[in-house]
């Protein structure tokens, strides 16, 4: 697994994915927070970071699909996924080395926007008024997205030896994953019956539940129970074709 890791992580930061992945979340969020007028954090009457932890699982839609589309579909166009099938490594072990060398990506991409917590802590009246437990929850919120959101990439890579069709494919199901059962929820048959329910279904309900920073075992549990489903059904579509 370790040696996957390392590979993935190598092939990251000796070409220009990683440096163009960084560099494009960086210049989309600072122009929410410090262009756009109408979520410019200079505009705002009081020291937050809200702005950030909304659009940044947006950004993670495109971005993370973005990430993960050449992890089994490049290997499979180039014939390489049959040669790491001859090395003394499982089906299982390549997964998990390639899904936290994509979110340790992700998490790189992450540790430049601390300079934005900076800012706000300095510009606060008082200094330093902004509510530290709530940031400390939405970045761990943050990290339990965008690892959800790699499984998903992960299986929609190992379904196509097409990356194109892999990102387009990781994209529809990320923004479903988020935000798909919100919008079921507001459907007349749900509304008033089990709307609630059907919003607990989406990863909106418990990404917005961490980053009020209260940790509930149940959000967590619901972040990793997706990353193992779709962990087990990458492993499932490799699996393939030894069938």
């Amino acid at each position: 697994m370790w040696s996957i890791f390392h590979k993935e992580v190598n092939t990251f930061f000796s070409s220009l994915i990683g440096y163009i992945v960084i560099g494009v979340f960086l210049i989309a969020l600072g122009l929410v927070m410090f262009v756009f007028p109408d979520t410019s954090l200079l505009r705002y009457n009081y020291a937050t970071l809200d702005q950030l932890f909304s659009i940044a699982p947006m950004i993670f839609a495109f971005l993370i699909p973005a990430i993960t589309m050449r992890s089994f579909s490049e290997e499979q166009q180039t014939g390489t996924i049959e040669l790491l099938a001859t090395k003394p490594v499982s089906d299982l072990a390549i997964i998990i080395g390639k899904f936290f060398a994509c979110l340790l990506l992700v998490v790189f991409a992450l540790l430049p926007t601390l300079l934005y917590y900076y800012t706000i802590y300095e510009l606060g009246v008082p200094k330093g008024n902004l509510d530290a437990g709530a940031i400390a929850g939405s970045y761990l919120g943050l990290i339990f997205l965008a690892g959800a959101f790699v499984s998903i990439g992960l299986f929609a890579s190992s379904l196509t030896n097409n990356q194109i069709v892999a990102f387009i494919l990781a994209t529809a199901l990320c923004f479903f994953g988020h935000w798909g059962f919100f919008f079921l929820s507001k459907l007349p048959v749900f509304t008033g019956r089990v709307d609630d329910i059907v919003q607990m279904l989406g990863m909106d309900y418990h990404y917005n539940s961490i980053s009020r920073g209260l940790l509930d075992s149940r959000d967590l549990l619901y972040f990793l129970s997706v990353m193992i489903i779709f962990i087990m059904l990458t492993l499932t579509s490799l699996e393939r074709r030894k069938w």
